[in-house]
């Protein structure tokens, strides 16, 4: 079996416990994984600030820093067809995707290279006559980056390139499912010549290592990517070492259909929202509401569209949709289904055994339009389970739109343009993507709403969430300042 090591200090080391990582394809196991504890978990913390303060890191100018991420960029573009397949191995991601994905993901880096020398500062016009005043932008310090097993090398990178951009070390946690993807990383973060300690990966268990990362009292920021559970552990941690951070968490994205949009193009967008990967991301068109007057003819094109998907082995290149990534995560998705049908949905398509080894859940349609609240529309699934349900016009579309707690995606069809400006201003959702779907650049913020966590991933707006202001105050005058206890 491959094996893969934790990378602390510069250096790659195994950790005091270990595990076996399974192919979902297979469930069978295919590699060995080091995993820190607590013992690790402060190595990695320790080595991190050590690099902050270092003579090192404080002497490379942010044009060098750049240029340490460009070198990133080109290693993750030359090693990319190995990355997919570390990826689709320990996922179960189809390898189309996984190759699509970590080729882009290389332009990430190579926008924060270019920002790292444009972090600027401020002169303040102050309303004192002796005094000129200004703000610098300064790195926030030791970064945990917790990474969640789904498009880790991508939310990866939208954590990593705007930490070192501004200036700050890391330690990169990747989760304990399917870790593989980021400690392969690793070797390429090595080869790219970054100081040791600067970026740190490591994976663990939650109470080893995730809480011990967490509340350390070097961490400065916390960025994490996953579960709002999750997050309030994180929370409840980081009251420890008053660490600032950034949560992008789940989504219950609507996906809204009105009766005059292009159907066909809405279609094949709605099989890519909530099909591709699985349905396993946060982004995932989990709620289709589709206008009531074209329920039927748009259910029709996409029950057609389904029955076309190649499910098979995510190695090979015809695949289109792929296993689950663990076992319990399709024994949840089949108790959800089952619950809601009971509930009183109606099964449209899916729900039945797909007969392969491996964590397969096939592709799946419920009509909830009489059962609105029922569990499958109201929970965030992470699998291959499209809801669905009616409106008749823009309020009602709105209302179940917004009828969630979370706010992080939504998606909009209508060849009505005003209509589309209209919906836009009034949904609660970090991102909306109007007759397209899934489209992201690291030029756009990309973040959320209510349960879907908050600060902003890609853009500038990443950028300065990794970033602290200091304001200087320097006396212009050369007169001696007055003496405090004689009032004029």
């Amino acid at each position: 079996m491959d094996a893969f090591k934790l990378y602390i200090d510069g250096q790659f080391v195994t950790g005091a416990a270990s595990f076996t990582s399974l192919n979902p394809a297979t469930a069978e196991p295919w590699a060995t994984i080091a995993g820190a504890e607590q013992q690790e978990t402060d190595r990695a913390v320790e080595a991190a600030a050590r690099a902050f303060t270092s003579e090192a890191w404080r002497a490379l100018t942010a044009s060098a820093r750049g240029k340490l991420l460009l070198r990133l960029a080109d290693l993750i573009e030359r090693d990319a067809a190995r990355l997919a397949r570390i990826e689709t191995l320990d996922t179960g991601k189809i390898i189309r995707e996984t190759q699509a994905q970590i080729a882009y993901v290389a332009e990430y880096y190579r926008y924060y290279a270019g920002m790292a020398d444009k972090m600027e500062g401020a002169t303040l016009s102050i309303d004192k006559p002796d005094m000129e005043t200004w703000v610098r932008r300064e790195p926030v310090g030791v970064v945990a980056a917790i990474i969640p097993w789904n498009s880790q090398l991508f939310l990866s990178a939208v954590k990593i390139g705007p930490a070192i951009a501004a200036g700050c070390t890391l330690v990169v946690k990747a989760a304990e499912v399917a870790p593989a993807p980021l400690l392969a990383l690793a070797e390429l973060i090595d080869e790219a010549g970054f100081p040791p300690g600067v970026i740190n990966v490591i994976t663990g268990f939650a109470e080893q290592c995730g809480a011990r990362l967490t509340a350390h009292p070097l961490i400065d920021h916390i960025a994490f990517t996953g579960g709002a559970e999750t997050a309030r552990h994180i929370i409840r941690g980081s009251a420890e070492n008053l660490a600032s951070t950034s949560l992008e968490l789940g989504g219950k994205s609507p996906f809204i259909v009105f009766a005059d949009a292009d159907l066909e193009s809405a279609a094949n967008a709605q099989v890519a929202a909530i099909f591709s990967a699985s349905g396993q991301s946060c982004v995932a068109g989990s709620r289709l509401l589709v206008e009531a007057s074209i329920k039927e003819a748009f259910i029709e094109r996409l029950v057609s569209k389904v029955r076309s998907i190649v499910i098979g082995c995510p190695q090979q290149p015809e695949t289109q949709f792929g296993p689950l990534c663990t076992l319990r995560q399709k024994q949840n998705i089949e108790q959800v289904v089952s619950r809601t049908l009971e509930q009183g949905a109606k099964l449209i398509i899916g729900h039945e055994p797909v007969h392969k080894p491996g964590f397969y859940y096939p592709p799946t349609i419920l009509d909830c339009s009489s059962v609105p609240a029922a569990e499958s529309v109201v929970q965030e699934l992470f699998g291959p389970v499209l809801s669905v349900l009616t409106f008749s016009g823009e309020a009602d579309a709105l209302r179940l739109a917004n009828g969630t707690e979370y706010g992080l995606a939504a998606g909009v069809f209508t060849q009505n343009l005003t209509r589309a400006h209209r919906i836009t201003r009034q949904l609660r959702s970090g991102v909306v993507w109007l007759n397209t779907y899934r489209a992201v650049s690291p030029l756009a913020p990309f973040g959320g709403y209510g349960k879907s966590g908050f600060g902003r991933e890609g853009g500038t707006d990443a950028a300065l969430e990794y970033t602290t202001t200091k304001t200087v105050w320097l006396r212009t005058s050369d007169e001696p300042i007055d003496d405090p206890f004689i009032m004029r």
